[in-house]
């Protein structure tokens, strides 16, 4: 009996010991953000109006625009790494930075391996094609033989899979990179969100988007799954700065308008 006390005994004080090394590692992340007085962001290199090198070759967009508010909130400095999008996770689960900053979606198979601050915004899904093409809407898509396109790893490819499923879906490294297949008649239509396309659409004069809505889609900040004071930061963050409006006034300038433009393009 005593042995089996003393097993108990010892196997209660590895757990605890276990909750407290976790415990730690989820604290550490905040801390050594102040200590080190910097702000490691993960952005994506090409995806405006989110992320992208503006005319004056400054990194600008709505994701920049939000890192650089949570930096200066934090009084720490920001320092942004680039990555294609395809690999911001990886990189961020290599401990390479600290958040990603993108339009990401948390999906359930994003958020078995990270954490996701609340939604920041949602974003409409929609399909576009050639100007000259006979589709009228997205469900006209759906067919056998037809070529879809979607930025590889993201959530417009999984769109396409999960809406058009007789269409054949085609990857490609970035949204612009599907919209050029689109407008050089290598596709026949692509997915994306609508502040996308309307990019996309100024850039080549030869695209337009199709009829109806097909998803809807929170998009989040991620860190690494023990970070959980961070998490809660940037939860506390959107909220505080979702009531003061200032983000929304953000969303809007970035992604509900074409505002942007006259001053970074």
């Amino acid at each position: 009996m005593r042995k089996i006390i003393n097993l108990i005994a010892a196997s209660g004080f590895f757990v605890a010991s276990l909750v407290g090394v976790q415990s730690v590692r989820a604290d550490d992340v905040m801390d050594r953000i102040l200590q080190r007085g910097e702000l490691r962001v993960g952005v994506q290199t090409q995806g405006e109006p989110v992320s992208f090198v503006d005319k004056n070759g400054e990194r600008s967009g709505l994701a920049i625009d939000i890192a650089k508010m949570m930096a200066a909130d934090l009084n720490v400095k920001l320092v942004l790494q680039d990555y294609d999008w395809k690999g911001l996770i990886p990189a961020l689960l290599a401990d390479k930075f600290d958040i990603i900053a993108a339009d990401m979606t948390p999906t359930p198979q994003r958020t078995a391996q990270l954490l996701f601050s609340r939604p920041f915004f949602y974003q409409d899904t929609i399909a576009f094609v050639k100007k000259d093409s006979a589709f009228k809407t997205w469900q006209e898509l759906n067919v056998k033989g037809l070529n879809i396109g979607g930025t590889q790893g993201g959530s417009f490819v999984t769109t396409v899979r999960d809406y058009m499923p007789e269409a054949t879906v085609k990857e490609f490294a970035s949204g612009p990179a599907s919209a050029q297949a689109v407008a050089s008649g290598r596709i026949d239509g692509a997915v994306s969100s609508t502040a996308n396309v309307a990019s996309y659409s100024a850039s080549f004069d030869n695209l337009r988007p199709v009829e109806g809505i097909i998803t809807r889609e929170p998009l989040a900040f991620a860190t690494r799954k023990e970070n959980i004071m961070l998490k809660f930061w940037m939860d506390n963050w959107i909220e505080l700065h979702t009531a003061d409006r200032k983000l929304d006034n953000m969303v809007k300038y970035w992604w509900t308008s074409t505002e942007w433009e006259k001053d970074h393009k």
